[in-house]
């Protein structure tokens, strides 16, 4: 049985412990052994499964190198405690399982983990007021509005009205977005741009979008210092001074500024082991327990690196503020006391990178209910976050700037044409307060001069319609905008220059007879003289 990728979607977790389940089933070597003068067929010693095991998470690309031995004996506890194995003489239920010569075996049937029910798929939909309509009481002023450039095309589509070739316009005001529609905006583009990376059907199938809160997504976009760190309102969430000097003193080793550094060996695992034991006594990890199943279902995507890391900066940006930014600082100093050469090393027996992954990844992923493969899967997301944690925990810029380009768009005015097929909007946000119908053709005679002067004389050069069309066009024109017009052309004749008349070629019969003249009238000429 080959291995295979199991990328995202719901109960990955359960999908991958019956994949290894499978795997182990196929490629651990049976044969006979003997224990105390007897002998069993069909076994295996507790050191040959770890062995194969071993290997076999190593080379899944699931799971991949960095799992451990230790990490491997652990899961065969579990395999243990679930009869996924049993010991020869057919006892199992228990997690006693070493690293040793002991013996064990397959039952007749390895139990897979049935898949639950799967979720109705209802998309939340997000209320926004309705923009065509305006409150009682409420007034016209404050409506965005600007002037629009336009060509000659455009114009004519535009101002048929003035032409009375198509019904009036209408004007449709909007409201402005008060901060909770701003926050709804965020949250519900956020969770559309992470189903679209993740490429499933239903978000809820991996996440509960109720327990989404906007207001964090929001802070966490904006709320950010220059190092891109969330700082936060409430400061009693801040971690404790002497925390951050103890990370601050590990992640640049020797330099420290907030601590000063004993002169006995081993003082920087004494560090250490105080941060590991400030972030193990959490009570629920920084990912937290509701988006255990999103973050798990991101894994499925590690081997396309640019859509991994997307889907896990749009993950982060659901985190409270206070986790996030928890998140930002723990991750920054495990990456640099991994790459730190300076520093001694903090383990006799485990790299300093392995140790970082083994002292921290239960305090960074876990379920709320104990998951056969929460460790594997910790480990594989805080190693993908060490080595890209600074494109991760920044904020997406993509979608930062669609969501903004979003809000200002539905902050806008639109004016709709019956009969076009587009509508022509107004895109910068100035302000103006409603005037009389004098004061309107007052502003429209003097304050569009300019582009009014500019968009005629690009109906009058243009080459490339008919004469007919232009003649059309230049009526119109004048119909609609006199005083314009006028200004252009204040005579006939500087009109007349844009049509020179074409030399008039005399009629073939008409020449004909001039060079004939009638004979009849000639011979009887003739026959009187």
């Amino acid at each position: 049985m080959e291995p295979r990728l199991v990328g995202p979607g719901p109960y990955r977790a359960t999908r991958l412990w019956n994949e290894i389940i499978e795997l182990f089933r196929a490629g651990m070597p049976l044969r006979k052994h003997r224990c105390r003068f007897k002998s069993y067929e069909r076994c295996f010693k507790a050191s040959e499964a770890v062995d194969c095991l071993h290997e076999l998470l190593g080379s899944n690309q699931n799971f991949g190198p960095e799992v451990t031995r230790n990490q491997t004996v652990k899961l065969l506890k579990k395999f243990l405690k679930n009869h996924v194995i049993e010991d020869i003489k057919g006892r199992w239920g228990k997690e006693d399982f070493q690293d040793d010569g002991h013996l064990y075996r397959f039952p007749p049937s390895s139990p897979l983990k049935p898949y639950p029910k799967k979720p109705s798929c209802g998309k939340e939909v997000i209320k926004f007021p309705d923009w065509n309509e305006l409150e009682a009481g409420t007034s016209q002023e404050h409506i965005p509005v600007k002037s629009v450039t336009m060509n000659s095309e455009l114009w004519y589509k535009r101002h048929s009205i003035a032409i009375g070739e198509v019904p009036a316009c209408k004007l449709v005001f909007r409201r402005e977005l008060t901060q909770a529609n701003i926050e709804e905006i965020w949250k519900s583009m956020t969770l559309s741009r992470l189903q679209k990376v993740l490429g499933l059907d239903c978000l809820d199938e991996v996440l509960d979008t109720k327990l989404v809160n906007s207001k964090h997504i929001v802070q966490n976009a904006y709320n950010v210092n220059k190092q891109g760190i969330v700082t936060l309102e409430d400061k009693s969430k801040e971690l404790p001074h002497w925390i951050l000097s103890a990370m601050k003193c590990l992640a640049n080793w020797p330099s420290c500024s907030d601590l000063k550094q004993p002169a006995y060996s081993g003082f920087e695992r004494d560090v250490f082991k105080t941060i590991v034991d400030y972030f193990g006594q959490m009570k629920e990890p920084l990912l937290t327990f509701h988006f255990f199943d999103v973050f798990v279902s991101v894994l499925g995507l590690l081997q396309k690196h640019s859509k991994a890391v997307e889907a896990l900066q749009i993950t982060c940006l659901l985190l409270p503020p206070e986790n996030r930014k928890r998140l930002q600082l723990l991750v920054r100093m495990m990456a640099r006391v991994s790459f730190n050469k300076d520093l001694p090393p903090l383990s006799e027996s485990v790299r300093t990178r392995t140790l970082m992954v083994q002292a921290f990844s239960r305090c960074i992923l876990c379920s709320k209910d104990e998951m056969d493969l929460d460790e594997l899967l910790a480990a594989k997301l805080v190693s993908f976050l060490m080595d890209n944690y600074q494109e991760i925990l920044s904020v997406p810029s993509a979608l930062k700037s669609s969501i903004e380009e979003h809000v200002v768009h539905l902050q806008r005015v639109q004016i709709k044409y019956a009969g076009a097929d587009t509508a022509a909007t107004f895109p910068a946000p100035s302000f103006c307060h409603q005037v009389s119908t004098d004061e309107f053709e007052y502003q429209r005679a003097t304050g569009s001069q300019e582009p009014l002067a500019a968009l005629l004389e690009e109906i009058a050069m243009n080459k490339e319609i008919s004469v007919k069309d232009k003649k059309k066009k230049l009526k119109q024109f004048q119909k609609s905008y006199p005083e314009v017009y006028r200004v252009r052309f204040p005579t006939p004749e500087t009109e007349a220059v844009l049509f020179p008349e074409k030399t008039k070629q005399k009629s073939p019969i008409l020449m004909w007879a001039l060079k004939k003249p009638f004979q009849p009238f000639h011979r009887t000429r003739s026959f009187r003289m």
